[in-house]
């Protein structure tokens, strides 16, 4: 494990699903479970109310050997939801505002600052809608990663074009899908740009396109594109949560410098194994023992 560490920035929430079920969820908070299931011990920075959603999020961190120094108490605001509902076999959400996220305070991070700096920061753009947390976040990156990962989420209304390209331009690596692409990826006559003008435009070091069932493409400055598609069947569930799955691994892969192809591949099989799930986190070991041995992680004590 990099003795640096990775800062996860974003929102923790309950995905509640039509059968009754309740998942936690939220993007980043679901990459920081991946991670620390692999051995990486990340920092987690977000907010959560003063309510009992909120004590259930802290003692499922406990249970599951999470650092909970980041995670803020809001005494206003509840713990994050989002309603979730399927169509066409596709996840469809009610994203529910103004919660505990939304107000993650810039004043309670310098604890969070000093486990940045010269460190990885991951986070997602749908925390970024309130000024407080984006203000937090603005924060962190003035204390100076080594890396900046950006996972875009363009939940309808909760993002401005504007933005959302402030923070691809403070960016070193993003991944987005092929819809947000088209979307963000304009040129001044409204052409779509290619990957690689995408990524001149906005100075990245890798630009990853997931492609949904036909697998992803990841774009680096040293060549491109590096391709993967799903092997096998694949017994899906639910696809909540398979892009933060991807995510987890090609971070994983990029602090253990494992070669971009094979990072790519591990992050798909990794992917293809989470849609086999209800949810997006899963809190059983035993279900990430045959990556870690497969991929032989190595562990060191959290804290060195």
């Amino acid at each position: 494990m990099s003795k640096r560490r990775l800062c996860i920035f974003g929102e923790v929430l309950f995905d509640h699903f039509p059968d009754g079920k309740r998942v936690l969820g939220g993007a980043p908070f679901n990459v920081a479970w991946h991670l620390q299931a692999f051995g990486q011990w990340p920092h987690f920075i977000s907010r959560v109310g003063n309510d009992a959603e909120g004590d259930e999020i802290r003692a499922a961190m406990r249970d599951w050997g999470m650092d909970e120094s980041g995670l803020q108490t809001d005494s206003e605001r509840p713990t994050g939801k989002v309603m979730v509902r399927f169509q066409n076999a596709e996840p469809c959400y009610h994203i529910v505002e103004n919660c505990a996220y939304d107000a993650i305070d810039s004043a309670a991070i310098e604890e969070s600052i000093a486990a940045l700096a010269g460190g990885y920061l991951y986070h997602g753009s749908l925390a970024l809608r309130s000024e407080p947390s984006r203000n937090a976040l603005r924060q962190l990156q003035a204390a100076g990663p080594n890396l900046v990962f950006i996972d875009v989420n363009l939940r309808s209304p909760w993002w401005q074009l504007e933005r959302v390209q402030e923070m691809l331009r403070s960016a070193s690596w993003v991944k987005l899908n092929r819809d947000e692409l088209d979307v963000l990826g304009r040129d001044s006559s409204g052409g779509v740009l290619e990957p690689s003008a995408f990524m001149h435009e906005y100075d990245l070091r890798g630009l990853l396109v997931t492609l949904g069932a036909s697998g992803a493409a990841l774009h680096t400055r040293d060549g491109g594109p590096v391709e993967v598609s799903p092997q096998g069947e694949t017994d899906v569930i639910d696809t909540v949560g398979a892009g933060d799955a991807f995510a987890s691994v090609m971070i994983l892969g990029l602090v253990s410098q494992w070669p971009a192809q094979l990072t790519l591949r591990r992050a798909q099989d990794f992917a293809s194994k989470i849609v086999g799930r209800r949810g997006a986190t899963v809190s059983d070991p035993a279900f990430y023992q045959p990556f870690i041995e497969e991929w032989k992680l190595a562990y060191l004590s959290p804290r060195n």
